[in-house]
């Protein structure tokens, strides 16, 4: 039997992969806010063991995208809009950080990845709301991970999510999600390309028009 702690494919733990199921699930709603959740059902859903899931499930306590009571249990954390702003006072200062870093450490082999996902966004992208989440979320992961810091990885992955929920409770009312999903392709074509400054400004934008997007609308 594989431990909770144990590699699996690509060196990713059980509690890893489990991390990655739920956490998707919170993000994007498929767990509604104040939605109860359940360590042994979870686990039966994706097939893995309730230790794996309860690591997952303190670390994403730490996230606040759960919350546990003593004697009552554990649920999707309510979406807090009034966070609004202090998740985009910090992520109007690390995103433009991250792209141009990004810019400047970005090897070969990232600029072929980033380049496949810039393909998609000047294809056109998917046209359903979650799977263009989804290519979002894909987005600002790989800018990230070129950073080559994994604290500022972690950061941004964190307020990233909290962005993201209160994107998914508005999608049905946002009439520019493909094109605000779409604007990422001057920014990687800007890190591509090694060029930190254009590419900071981009990202500061892309924060700044999100914002600006959610608050026309509550």
């Amino acid at each position: 039997m594989t431990s909770s702690t144990g590699a699996g494919q690509g060196g990713e733990t059980l509690a890893d992969q489990a991390y990655r199921a739920i956490s998707d699930r919170l993000v994007t709603l498929q767990i509604r806010p104040g939605e109860p959740i359940s360590d042994e059902r979870i686990a039966t859903e994706l097939g893995l063991g309730r230790t794996p899931v309860r690591e997952a499930l303190k670390r994403l306590e730490t996230e606040r995208l759960i919350v546990a009571y003593p004697r009552r249990g554990t649920f999707a954390t309510e979406v807090q809009i009034a966070d609004l702003g202090h998740i985009s006072e910090v992520r109007q200062q690390l995103e433009p950080l991250a792209a141009s870093v990004a810019a400047e450490r970005a090897t070969e082999h990232d600029r072929t990845e980033l380049g496949q996902l810039l393909a998609q966004l000047e294809a056109g992208g998917p046209d359903g709301g979650s799977e263009l989440i989804r290519l979002d979320m894909a987005v600002h992961r790989a800018i990230y991970a070129t950073t080559y810091n994994p604290y500022l990885q972690d950061t941004l992955i964190k307020y990233d999510n909290l962005a993201t929920r209160i994107w998914c409770l508005f999608i049905g009312r946002l009439p520019g999600l493909a094109g605000h999903v779409r604007e990422h392709g001057p920014l990687l074509r800007a890190i591509i390309d090694g060029d930190p400054q254009k590419a900071a400004a981009l990202a500061s934008d892309h924060v700044e028009g999100f914002e600006a997007a959610i608050r026309e609308i509550i």
